[in-house]
């Protein structure tokens, strides 16, 4: 049985009807695959024909996004899940214009959130990436630290993204850092390089903060060979 906000969207938005299929995921790898027996108002009755699972991504991709203005940063994270990146962390970059405290943080954060989880059921993946609660410099430095490879966005670096790209290895963590509309300060630079990231220059032109990391990810991603 299908109810709640599923069951309605189901039969009222999607209108399905008995002997139509649907797939039905917890978003961490295992699926369902059903058959619609019976609709009603809100509710599906379904009966399952297979079950499946998916072994994780790899490597993991994490995608560092500075807070972009207004309703940008959905956006953001709908193109990213719809690419395939893993974990969005939202990041409070020096030079954003937009600033997250308090119940701001929280209610940016489960606005991300949403938008992750619409866009993963819109794209049909089988494993939805996680949404991270605001992150300072600091903590953005760790998973640099912790990744095996972690790059940074930077228009004037020296190295493309994808040479840098397909030299990881199947396995580990990649991390991409996109900083806001005013650039990555200079300090931020200076924290990230430390902590072992690496200047990488996406393209012959200039994207936008909401844009740059799903374009990057797609890069990424094809360099690694999860989109092969």
């Amino acid at each position: 049985m299908l109810a709640g906000a599923e069951g309605r969207h189901a039969t009222t938005v999607r209108r399905l009807s008995p002997g139509e299929r649907v797939d039905l995921t917890d978003g961490s790898g295992t699926a369902a695959e059903c058959v619609v027996a019976a609709a009603r108002p809100g509710q599906l009755e379904l009966t399952v024909l297979a079950r499946r699972s998916w072994p994780a991504p790899a490597p993991r991709l994490t995608v560092v996004q500075a807070i972009p203005k207004g309703d940008r940063g959905e956006l953001a994270v709908e193109t990213m899940t719809e690419v395939g990146v893993d974990v969005v962390v939202p990041w409070a970059a020096e030079r954003c214009v937009a600033v997250w405290r308090g119940e701001r943080a929280a209610r940016g954060a489960a606005k991300w959130r949403s938008a992750a989880l619409q866009a993963a059921k819109q794209s049909r993946r089988y494993w939805f990436p996680e949404v991270t609660d605001l992150a300072a410099t600091a903590a953005v430095a760790d998973r640099v630290r912790d990744a095996s490879l972690a790059l940074v966005l930077d228009p004037e670096a020296a190295d493309p993204l994808m040479t840098l790209a397909s030299a990881a290895g199947p396995a580990g963590d990649i991390v991409l850092v996109v900083g806001p509309e005013g650039g990555i300060s200079p300090a931020e630079h200076d924290v990230l390089a430390q902590a072992g990231a690496k200047g990488a220059r996406l393209g012959p032109t200039v994207l936008r903060a909401s844009s740059a990391g799903a374009v990057a990810a797609a890069l990424v991603m094809t360099a690694v060979r999860r989109w092969a």
